[in-house]
């Protein structure tokens, strides 16, 4: 007992995937799958530094 709301959950869920209409960008996907860097004009500011810069503070500083 108690499966009914999970089931009715999972249709729920399928039905949305199966009859929503997507609008795929195929040139996106083409280039993740490829490795490609996506071309964006919109930089993340993630991406300027080391990614252990965030951390640097966190460091201890009596070893060298």
């Amino acid at each position: 007992m108690g499966r009914g709301r999970a089931k009715a959950k999972q249709t729920k869920v399928a039905r949305d995937l199966k009859y929503r209409t997507h609008e795929t960008d195929f040139g996106a996907l083409a280039a993740e799958l490829h490795g490609e860097k996506p071309n964006t004009d919109q930089t993340d500011s993630s991406q300027d530094g080391d990614e252990y810069d965030d951390w640097s503070d966190y460091s201890d500083s009596r070893r060298d």
